[in-house]
């Protein structure tokens, strides 16, 4: 089970200047010296120079793009089957109800299930009603991570009207919730955690130095 607390992702996509396992191990390590409890890592090759870094849970994901689908976060067998050799702790799943680009959402989890049983699933939702399907087929952990990121929520984040998503999501699941997105201050994160969640992923506002600048010189310009 995944410790309460902060997990912290630690990715960088291939276009990215930090993409390296290299990198990503010692960026997982400075989050452990930090204090966090858990790590979401991209890729088998990450999570296994990751794991040889810290002792700590992983969130495993695989992100890869299919023609005709818009679902890229472990989103076929293929992609579980790399997370289960990687000997991570939580696989996630996009959980939303995207057009799928080969198994279906339940395919997937009985596979799992059945295939590596020891694993917990996290499902990644963009809606109430994707929370309380993930939580219907079994999810361990069910996580705010698409909002915002599907056709149907664009525009929509995270901490809208006082974290009013998050609260509906918490009194729709029996599932553990875990608040990832846009979690971009330490304020913020003790505000989800008030609420109940059971951790909380954090990631761009630590892990992605090239946003963070970004970000300071948009404030420094305005």
């Amino acid at each position: 089970m995944l410790p309460k607390g902060l997990i912290v992702s630690c990715q960088a996509l291939s276009d990215e200047p930090l993409h390296s396992s290299f990198i990503m191990s010692k960026m997982a390590l400075a989050a452990y010296e930090g204090g966090a409890v858990g790590i979401r890592a991209n890729s088998k090759e990450d999570i296994i120079a990751i794991k040889k870094e810290i002792d700590l849970p992983v969130i495993g994901i695989v992100k890869r793009d299919y023609a005709g689908s818009n679902v890229f976060i472990t989103a076929t067998r293929q992609e579980i089957d790399e997370l289960i050799t990687s000997q991570c702790e939580v696989i996630a799943l996009d959980a939303t109800m995207q057009t799928r680009p080969k198994e279906s959402l339940q395919d997937l989890v009985a596979y799992l299930r059945e295939t590596a049983p020891n694993i917990e699933l996290m499902a990644d939702i963009s809606t109430v009603e994707e929370a309380q399907y993930a939580d219907k087929l079994g999810f361990d952990y069910i996580g705010t991570t698409l909002r915002g990121y599907t056709p149907y929520t664009q525009g929509h984040i995270l901490f809208e009207d006082d974290f009013q998503f998050l609260k509906d999501v918490l009194n729709q699941v029996n599932a553990k919730v875990i608040a990832e997105g846009n979690v971009m201050t330490p304020e913020m994160l003790k505000q989800v955690t008030d609420l109940g969640v059971h951790c909380t992923v954090v990631g761009g506002a630590i892990t992605r130095p090239k946003e963070i600048t970004k970000r300071f010189i948009q404030a420094m310009n305005q």
